[in-house]
């Protein structure tokens, strides 16, 4: 497990103390004793260090069973002298490959051509590198030299990505880094802006922010809205089932053959049989009563006319049973 950065060629101790007996390829791919690794150097400017670097690194540590990765870097003044200006400064470009997993050394202030003396110095046996011609430093090629010399290994290229590419992206892009970054505290003269780029971009980044203020709006305007007409068609549906209920429950109740038409027919008929009862049987005529006169009961005695005796009046009495009987 790795757990520190790799060393600094002139800062590490761990020099090669085994004879550097010279290998062939074919030797380096059957593989090495444990004290004797091939030794597999691989230069570059390693400018905004990307997955294409490391891509290229893999490939150099793991061209044989049993490597030794030195990784060198150049120096500003050289890459600025050679190539042209950096994004990164060579303090940073180090670092960055310090803590690269593939990298077991890296050699800082590394040479823009490899010399013979370089080579014994640090003990390569190979160098890495894509197999493209790298005309630069006057020459068509710097690595022909390592190649007719059997020392070179190559490596393939990631398509796509490139520090080049990088460069290419933010100057492309160039007006919405420009505002991003004043955005976040940076000051015009931090980032090489005039005074009316300056004031164009922060009235950008203010029409930006209403037009996201805007559209948050919209968004929770279409949530509320959408929230309204779902609850809406739940309460129309509710609504619906309670009208057919309602309806239905009201044509049961009044309905042609609804209950409350039996039961007022019922109550019309009891209030009829109420005010108009049935009339009882004619009672037969009286005898010897005058029909202008109403009859009295029989029990009632006339005042003008007392029985004059108990004869008298147990005659009447009898007459009055007599009257009863013919009634009945």
């Amino acid at each position: 497990t790795l757990t520190a950065p790799a060393p600094f060629a002139d800062e590490t101790s761990c020099q090669c103390q085994a004879p550097h007996e010279k290998l062939t390829i074919a030797q380096a791919r059957l593989g090495t004793p444990v004290d004797r690794p091939v030794r597999v150097y691989a230069d570059g400017i390693f400018d905004l260090f990307h997955s294409g670097h490391a891509r290229a690194l893999m490939q150099a540590k793991t061209l044989f069973p049993n490597s030794y990765l030195l990784v060198g870097v150049c120096s500003d003044d050289l890459t600025h002298k050679f190539k042209g200006f950096t994004v990164m400064n060579e303090t940073e470009r180090y670092e960055a490959l310090r803590h690269c997993r593939y990298v077991d050394e890296v050699i800082r202030d590394a040479p823009w051509t490899l010399t013979p003396e370089f080579l014994e110095k640090h003990k390569i046996d190979f160098v890495a590198h894509d197999d493209i011609p790298y005309s630069s430093a006057g020459s068509d090629d710097v690595y022909k030299h390592i190649k007719e010399a059997g020392m070179f290994v190559p490596t393939q290229r990631t398509e796509g990505i490139s520090t080049s590419d990088i460069i290419t992206r933010i100057v492309r892009d160039y007006d919405v880094y420009a505002r991003r970054n004043l955005q976040r505290g940076y000051t015009a003269k931090e980032l090489n802006v005039s005074f009316i780029n300056e004031k164009k971009y922060r009235f950008q980044n203010q029409v930006d922010k209403m037009k996201e203020k805007v559209k948050n709006v919209e968004e929770k305007s279409k949530e509320f809205v959408y929230k309204v007409e779902e609850k809406s068609h739940d309460l129309i549906q509710k609504w619906e089932e309670k009208s057919r209920e309602f309806i239905g429950n009201f044509l049961e109740l009044f309905g042609p053959d609804g209950a409350w038409k039996q039961m007022f027919q019922e109550r019309s008929g009891r209030m009829l049989q109420a005010f108009s009862p049935r009339q009882s049987p004619n009672s037969s005529p009286t005898r010897g009563r005058s029909p202008s006169r109403s009859p009295s009961p029989p029990w009632v005695f006339s005042k003008a006319s007392p029985p004059s005796s108990p004869k008298a009046a147990s005659a009447s009495l009898s007459s009055m049973s007599e009257g009863d009987e013919d009634e009945k």
